[in-house]
C-alpha cells in the first residue's frame, strides 16, 4: 500500500464527511466508520511523519498581521528561456535526458523545513527579495506541516488555485466587478493576505517542482521529485524525456491542457542531470540548466462582421470584435475584446475585413492580425445605452471612448443587481452579467422594465448565452418574484445605508406599510433603533426625490405587497445580535439571521455598546469581533445556547 497516498485518501474523504455533515446536514458515513478512517489517519500519520495542513487531525490557529515581513533569498531565481518551437527542445536536449512538466501559472513559494517541521515560507518576490508568509503556507490545502525527513530541506514550487475552485469563488461574488480576473491573481492575493484565515478560505495548493537543499545524495530531477513525493508533497506532473520521444510528450500535454484544472501557461524543460545542469551556469538573464516552452497559438481566418461598443458601470465603452464562429483550442468563439480605441485604429478594423483570431495562453481570444485593413469602423459619438454624447479620453497615447452622462442605466448595473438579489426581489436567472447585457440593449431603464422583459423575447433568445429554455426560466422567476414582502422591496431600492437588517426594521416600526414608511420624517426615524439622523437624513431625501418617488410608483404597479408571517414566538423582541466565525446547525449566515429576524430580534454586522449577544462557536477566540464584544461586556454564546434560549 502507498501509505502516503492513502493519507491523502483518508483525509479528503474525512474532509469530505465532516462538510457533508456539519455544512450540508446530512451523513455520507456512520460514526462508527468515521471514526475508523479517523484512527487508521492518526496511525499512518505516526508511521509515517507525515501530516497534511488539512488534515482533521491538525486545528490550525489562524493568524492576523499588520504586514508582510520582507526576506532575501539565499540566491536570485532567475526566470527560464523561452520558446515556442518543439525543434528548440529537441535541439536543447541534444544526446541528454530531461524532465518536461507543466509550468503552472500561480505564485512561486519557497519552503523551507527543520527537524520536520515547516519553518518558513517564503514568495518569490522580485526574485532577490521576496514576502514572507509562513502562517498562510500552514493553511494550504495540501502542503505537509510535518513530514519524515528531519534535516534541514529547503524547496520551491507553486501555489496554484484551480480553475474549478476559482469559478466556485467566483460564483458567490454578485457583482461582476468585484470577480475575480483570473486563478493567478486570485491565488496571490490569497497567498499574500494579512490574515491567515481569509488564506484558508481560498483552497490554495502547493505543487513542488525543485528540491533546492537537503542532505539527500540524488542527482536526478526527477528522483529528487520522486523523494519529496514520499514526504508528502505533491509533486508538478512530469516526463522524463530525450530528443526521440519529445514530440510525443508535448503532444500528451497539449492534449490534457484543455481539460487540466491546474492553470498553466506552458511547459518547462530542464536537464535531469542535475549536477550537469549546474555545471552549465547561467547567462546575465537566465539559467543554462532549462528552458520555458510556451504554447503556440493556434490561429484561425474570419470575417469581422462589426463591432459590439458596450458601456460599463464605470463610463468605459469597450470594443468588442464580432466575428463569423471558429474552432479554437477545441472551443467555438464568434467575439474577442479590442480593448480600447487605439487598437480599433492600430488594426484599421472595418466590417468585412479578414481577420487572425487566436486565444492567448489558449484561453482569451484575441485578434492576431488584420489581413485586409478597410478602417472604416467609425467611433460612434453617443452612447450605445442612453444616446447621450461620448468622449475619448487620451491618456498615455492610449485613447478610451466613455459615455459622461451621469444618469446612464449602464452606471446603475449594480442598483438593478441589487434589486434581485436574494434578499430582495429574488429574481433567479438575473445575474450582473446578464443584467449588463440587458441594460447595454436597452431593455432595462428603470426597476419596473425587468417585469416588462417578455416584450423582448425575440432578441433575448437569440443572445449568446442564452436560448428558449433560459428565457422561460427569467420570466418565471420574474413573475413569482411579484408577491413581494415591504421589507424585500425597501431593501431592492438601494438606498443609502439601508442593509436587510434596517429595511425589516423600518418596515416592522411602520406596521408593513411602505405608504407610511416613503413618507417618514426625519424625527420620526431617528426614534426608532439604529436610525441615526446620518441614515435618516438620506432616507428622507431619497423619496423626496420625484424621480425615485415615481418609479417607485411604477414598480408598485406591477407588484403585491404581502405582509410577512410571523412564526415563532417573538421571544428575541428588542435583543441585537452579531453573528462571527464558522456555522454547524445553520446552514449559513444568513440562515442563522432569519432564525433570529422571525422572532423578532435583529442581527447587525459590528459589535457596539447597541450589541446584546456575539454568536461564535469558538467563545475563547482571538478574532477581532470576540476582543471587541470582551471589552464591551457583550456576552458571547455559541449557536447551541440560541437554540436552547430562544426555541
Amino acid at each position: 500500500m502507498d501509505k502516503t497516498k492513502r493519507i491523502k485518501e483518508l483525509v479528503e474523504l474525512l474532509n469530505e464527511a465532516s462538510k457533508a455533515y456539519y455544512q450540508d446536514a446530512k451523513e455520507i458515513m456512520s460514526n462508527f466508520e468515521y471514526d475508523q478512517l479517523y484512527d487508521e489517519l492518526v496511525s499512518l500519520e505516526k508511521e509515517t511523519g507525515i501530516v497534511l495542513a488539512n488534515s482533521p487531525t491538525v486545528n490550525v490557529g489562524y493568524e492576523v498581521l499588520s504586514e508582510l515581513p520582507k526576506e532575501k533569498h539565499a540566491s536570485p531565481m532567475l526566470s527560464l528561456d523561452k520558446t515556442k518551437e518543439v525543434d528548440e527542445l529537441v535541439s536543447f536536449v541534444g544526446d541528454k535526458e530531461a524532465v518536461l512538466s507543466w509550468k503552472l501559472d500561480g505564485l512561486t513559494i519557497v519552503l523551507t523545513y527543520n527537524n520536520g517541521t515547516l519553518e518558513k515560507a517564503v514568495t518569490r518576490g522580485n526574485g532577490t527579495v521576496g514576502e514572507v508568509v509562513t502562517a498562510n503556507a500552514k493553511t494550504f490545502k495540501n502542503v505537509p506541516v510535518s513530514i519524515p525527513y528531519k534535516g534541514r530541506l529547503v524547496l520551491r514550487g507553486e501555489a496554484i488555485i484551480t480553475y474549478s475552485d476559482f469559478e466556485q469563488i467566483n460564483k458567490e461574488i454578485e457583482d461582476a466587478e468585484s470577480k475575480y480576473k483570473n486563478p493567478r491573481n486570485l491565488c496571490s492575493g490569497s497567498v499574500r493576505q494579512l490574515n491567515s484565515e481569509v488564506t484558508a478560505n481560498r483552497n490554495v495548493r502547493f505543487i513542488a517542482f525543485a528540491l533546492i537543499e537537503s542532505d539527500e545524495d540524488i542527482n536526478s530531477l526527477d528522483g529528487q521529485l520522486s523523494w519529496l513525493d514520499e514526504q508528502g508533497f505533491e509533486t508538478v506532473e512530469r516526463k522524463v524525456v530525450n530528443a526521440s520521444n519529445m514530440q510525443d510528450a508535448v503532444d500528451y500535454f497539449a492534449e490534457k491542457i484543455k481539460t487540466y484544472d491546474y492553470p498553466s501557461d506552458g511547459l518547462v524543460l530542464i536537464y535531469d542531470d542535475i549536477a550537469y545542469g549546474l555545471s552549465l551556469g547561467t547567462t546575465a538573464k537566465f539559467p543554462r540548466n532549462g528552458i520555458a516552452f510556451k504554447w503556440q497559438d493556434e490561429i484561425a481566418s474570419t470575417k469581422l462582421k462589426y463591432i459590439e461598443w458596450s458601456a460599463s458601470r464605470t463610463g468605459l465603452i469597450n470594443p468588442v470584435a464580432v466575428f463569423d464562429p471558429v474552432e479554437l483550442e477545441g472551443t467555438t468563439v464568434s467575439r474577442a475584446s479590442v480593448h480600447n480605441v487605439s487598437i480599433v485604429e492600430e488594426l484599421e478594423l472595418g466590417v468585412g475585413d479578414e481577420i487572425e483570431v487566436y486565444k492567448a495562453n489558449m484561453i482569451i481570444p484575441q485578434i492576431a492580425e488584420n489581413k485586409t485593413k478597410s478602417g472604416t469602423i467609425e467611433i460612434p459619438d453617443v452612447c450605445p445605452v442612453c444616446g447621450e454624447k461620448t468622449e475619448i479620453k487620451n491618456e498615455l497615447g492610449v485613447k478610451t471612448l466613455h459615455c459622461v452622462n451621469p444618469k446612464c442605466p449602464a452606471k446603475n448595473i449594480k442598483k438593478f443587481t441589487l434589486f434581485v438579489t436574494r434578499n430582495a426581489l429574488n429574481i433567479e436567472g438575473l445575474s450582473e452579467e446578464t443584467m449588463e447585457k440587458f441594460v447595454d440593449a436597452g431593455f432595462i431603464h428603470e426597476f419596473a422594465d425587468i417585469y416588462h422583459l417578455d416584450k423582448y423575447k425575440d432578441e433575448i433568445v437569440t443572445m449568446e448565452g442564452f436560448g428558449e429554455k433560459s428565457y422561460d426560466n427569467i420570466i418565471a422567476s420574474v413573475e413569482a418574484s411579484r408577491k413581494a414582502e415591504p421589507a424585500a422591496v425597501l431593501y431592492g431600492l438601494g438606498i443609502p445605508h439601508i442593509g436587510v437588517s434596517n429595511a425589516k426594521m423600518l418596515c416592522k416600526a411602520f406596521d408593513q406599510d411602505l405608504d407610511k414608511v416613503r413618507n417618514a420624517k426625519v424625527e420620526d426615524l431617528v426614534v426608532i433603533d439604529g436610525m441615526a439622523e446620518k441614515r435618516a437624513i438620506p432616507f428622507v431625501e431619497y423619496f423626496e426625490n420625484k424621480e425615485n418617488s415615481d418609479a417607485l410608483d411604477r414598480l408598485l404597479d406591477e407588484l403585491e405587497i404581502v405582509k410577512p408571517e410571523v412564526s415563532g414566538e417573538q421571544n428575541m423582541e428588542g435583543l441585537s445580535f452579531v453573528i462571527t466565525g464558522s456555522l454547524n446547525s445553520f446552514e449559513n449566515r444568513d440562515a442563522l439571521k432569519r432564525y433570529i429576524e422571525d422572532r423578532g430580534g435583529s442581527a447587525k454586522g459590528t459589535v457596539s455598546n447597541a450589541t446584546n449577544y456575539l454568536i461564535n462557536n469558538d467563545i475563547n477566540s482571538n478574532s477581532s469581533k470576540n476582543k471587541k464584544a470582551k471589552e464591551l461586556g457583550v456576552e458571547i454564546i455559541t449557536e447551541e445556547e440560541v437554540l436552547k434560549r430562544w426555541p
